[in-house]
């Protein structure tokens, strides 16, 4: 059985085809359903609870891909969203994202992007372009805010000086494994570490942790 159970959720049939053909060329990869808006991915991912990917549209009739982002993380947290755009439409973006989006593609990169952008968000990882990263920034922090160092702002929040590294490297997408191997500690130091920081800040997921990192 296939580690990633895929939603494509796009209302342009030719462009809902093709990624199904490009995914299933991947055997990591099973394609469980096709929807054309978030309306339907929200009744879908309810219905089938095997669904623990979705490959979400942004621009669609009916409802939206952020509007569905955030119906589909309200009721299924455990469901990775990876946003796949033809445009760079920065607000969508951002709105997707502070909605529990794990990240975001543009459906004109290689096909081989697209699946291992797929797999990324099913690890757990952020998957933010650095441009759309530094936009982001800007979007949730205004230049007239004080200017205080992230690292100094979650330190008000409890967080030791190894849990703000951990922020640090989540911000920068690095996956468990990868924060690991960086910070020379194991996977479920990690991990443990990561529920510490949930609790601190009151989040839910580690986009979420990216974004209060981003944020301030």
């Amino acid at each position: 059985m296939s580690d990633i159970r895929l939603l494509i959720v796009d209302d342009d049939p030719f462009i809902r085809e093709s990624l199904k053909m490009i995914v299933e060329l991947d055997p990591d990869i099973t394609v469980e359903g096709v929807c054309t808006n978030g309306e339907e991915a929200v009744r879908f991912v309810a219905e089938r609870e095997s669904v623990n990917v979705v490959l979400m549209d942004i621009r669609m009739p009916v409802c939206d891909g952020v509007e569905g982002t955030k119906r589909i993380k309200a009721a299924r947290p455990d469901v990775a969203i990876l946003i796949l755009t033809t445009f760079d439409d920065d607000e969508y973006i951002i709105e997707a994202l502070k909605n529990g989006a794990g990240g975001y593609l543009l459906k004109n990169i290689p096909p081989d992007r697209i699946v291992e952008g797929i797999k990324t968000v099913r690890r757990g990882s952020v998957l933010i372009h650095p441009d759309i990263a530094k936009k982001l920034t800007v979007f949730l922090h205004p230049a007239s805010a004080p200017a205080e160092t992230a690292d100094k702002r979650l330190a008000d929040y409890g967080l030791t000086a190894s849990e703000r590294q951990i922020v640090e490297k989540i911000a920068e997408g690095l996956s468990n494994k990868e924060i690991a191997q960086e910070l020379f500690l194991s996977e479920g130091t990690v991990k443990n570490y990561i529920t510490e920081i949930l609790g601190k800040l009151g989040l839910r997921d580690r986009t979420q942790i990216a974004i209060f990192y981003l944020k301030r």
